[in-house]
């Protein structure tokens, strides 16, 4: 779903043709794609906003946050089922974070 995040924001920030990337978000998309290729914790979580340890390096980090600020509030439009269980099951984990 990341991949789709970064190939939204390309298109509408770098104007890169639709299924083409920039040089830019091609790297954070690998290196995205890596980062969860290697998460210890991927099979029991369900979004990396939702995980207790952040594995990105700072420079990267900055740039997929500044991908999800504008491509988050548009998923609802691109892939809306997976948006709605984005903001329920972030919700759910709040509260069971508050309980424990």
């Amino acid at each position: 779903m990341v991949s789709e995040m970064i190939a939204l924001y390309c298109h509408k920030k770098h104007g890169s043709p639709k299924g083409c990337l920039c040089p830019e978000c091609t790297e954070l998309t690998e290196y995205a794609i890596q980062r969860s290729n290697k998460c210890p914790f991927m099979e029991t979580k369900t979004f990396c906003s939702n995980c207790k340890v952040h594995c990105y390096r700072p420079d990267m980090r900055e740039r997929i946050r500044t991908v999800m600020r504008y491509s988050g509030p548009r998923m609802i439009f691109h892939h809306p089922v997976v948006a709605i269980w984005h903001v329920v099951s972030t919700i759910a984990e709040k509260r069971r974070m508050k309980k424990s």
